[in-house]
């Protein structure tokens, strides 16, 4: 009999703010000014997937990533300003959490955005230990701010916490700091690979880098690199440092140990000067078109994941929770509906497709588009933020085969996409009927399993 193989050390590294077309993998690289070599070698040692979906911006989807479930239900719609009650509440059990009743040591190294009061830290939900931001990135320009005043709003923070022990600040989180997190976030991470590495234990390291969130400043030594910009640089210091954890990796002796997955947590910045690109899609973060759910998604295991896959099977951000799950050996929570599907098997070739066919997209609470193997649905359209949402007497279709864009509406055509997207939609509604949303804000005592939470079935 041959010993059973032990779960994989999990490596999960999440840019901010990366849009679809902005590596050279996936279209862009050199013609953004900013090639990217270390990720693109790591897409050709593994599966890239052209259709992954996340959720309309950085909260809900590191919600969506952390709980595997849609932030509809948790309550965490959007980014609170800072002191405001946010993230995920106490009943949610994380990714992290069920890693660690696994037998995984989990670190974390970089934006939480999910929770900065006592409670809500990271090493309060599943992380042996944790290194970052609470919130987010644009909080470096506070301080620079004339007028700003710090008597009325905390001073943003980088901060650090060990299960166990309180949080505690570690130095202001300004534009100098800026510059510098990500540098800082890889020699972190790389150090708790190498007191695990060897160990029993296996580890699950979160490494949700900063880059290229605005304002997009590269850390000094990848200053003027592009000579394009500082849009370019930070790129670029990006893909170093995706390179140095890779390398860590394989100095360590633990690659064909590891699943390494590179993902990141919404479309490009709609904002100038840092707009990205979101290559032949239309829309940003903050919308409901492709450029704002597809983002890219790599995913490295030698020996169990071939080398050179390319998908555009659909992948939901919520599927990370399910199949990390299992591939760590965990159990899934069984007292609340889990969004995310188990690709596992798919990742493994054990299956020859993805095991989503389509998945339903709100932007806070309401439903905007409904997506089905290539059609999408559109009940309320909004082609950039802020433009003015058209709420559509009847919604259009696009075939997003045929229409990248979504310029021509396929419902003469394609109607009959309409009945399993309608089918979709009241099986999740009612869904949210049976297990009530947690309302935003609801406080920690609250018990979104208790009779309190209960509303009458329709």
């Amino acid at each position: 009999m041959t010993a059973a193989r032990r779960p994989p050390h999990i490596v999960l590294v999440l840019a901010d703010n990366l849009g679809w077309g902005e590596l050279g993998c996936y279209g862009g690289g050199a013609l953004r000014g900013a090639p990217t070599p270390r990720i693109d070698a790591l897409a050709a040692q593994g599966l890239k997937c052209l259709n992954f979906n996340v959720e309309s911006d950085c909260v809900p989807t590191r919600s969506a990533l952390m709980t595997g479930r849609h932030p509809v239900r948790t309550g965490a719609l959007q980014s609170v300003p800072a002191g405001l009650p946010q993230g995920i509440h106490p009943w949610e059990k994380t990714l992290a959490q069920v890693l660690k009743d696994a037998g995984y040591a989990t670190g974390m190294f970089g934006k939480w955005h999910l929770g900065d009061r006592d409670g809500r830290y990271p090493h309060q939900r599943g992380f042996d230990e944790w290194y970052g931001i609470p919130r987010t990135t644009n909080e470096t320009m506070f301080t620079s701010s004339p007028g700003f005043d710090p008597t009325v709003v905390d001073v943003p923070q980088v901060m650090a916490g060990r299960a166990g022990e309180p949080a505690r600040n570690v130095g202001d989180y300004d534009l100098a700091m800026r510059r510098l997190i990500d540098g800082e976030l890889t020699t972190r991470a790389v150090d708790f690979m190498r007191r695990h590495a060897a160990g029993a234990q296996p580890f699950f390291l979160y490494v949700p880098l900063t880059h290229l969130h605005f304002p997009t400043l590269p850390h000094p030594d990848f200053a003027g690199r592009s000579g394009v910009g500082e849009f370019a640089d930070s790129m670029i210091e990006m893909d170093h440092r995706v390179g140095q954890l890779l390398d860590a990796v394989d100095a360590l002796g633990i690659g064909d140990d590891t699943l390494f997955i590179f993902a990141s947590d919404n479309g490009p910045e709609f904002r100038r000067p840092w707009r990205g690109t979101a290559g032949p899609w239309s829309g940003t973060y903050h919308t409901a078109m492709e450029g704002g759910l597809r983002v890219p998604l790599i995913v490295r295991w030698p020996g169990r994941v071939a080398a050179g896959r390319v998908s555009d099977d659909i992948v939901h951000v919520t599927d990370l929770y399910t199949t990390l799950v299992a591939a760590g050996g965990g159990t899934l929570p069984d007292d609340r509906p889990i969004d995310g599907i188990d690709q596992l098997g798919w990742w493994t070739g054990a299956a020859a497709h993805s095991a989503r066919e389509g998945f339903l997209f709100y932007i806070k609470s309401e439903l905007r588009a409904a997506k089905w193997r290539h059609w999408k649905l559109h009940f309320v359209y909004e082609s950039e933020p802020n433009a003015g949402t058209r709420h559509l007497e009847t919604p259009w279709l696009f075939n997003i085969k045929r229409d990248p864009k979504e310029e021509t509406d396929a419902a003469m055509d394609d109607g009959w996409v309409r009945g399993p997207m309608r089918r979709m939609v009241m099986a999740f509604e009612q869904s949210l009927r049976d297990h009530p949303p947690i309302a935003p804000g609801a406080p920690d005592a609250f018990d979104p399993a208790g009779p309190q939470a209960r509303s009458p079935r329709a």
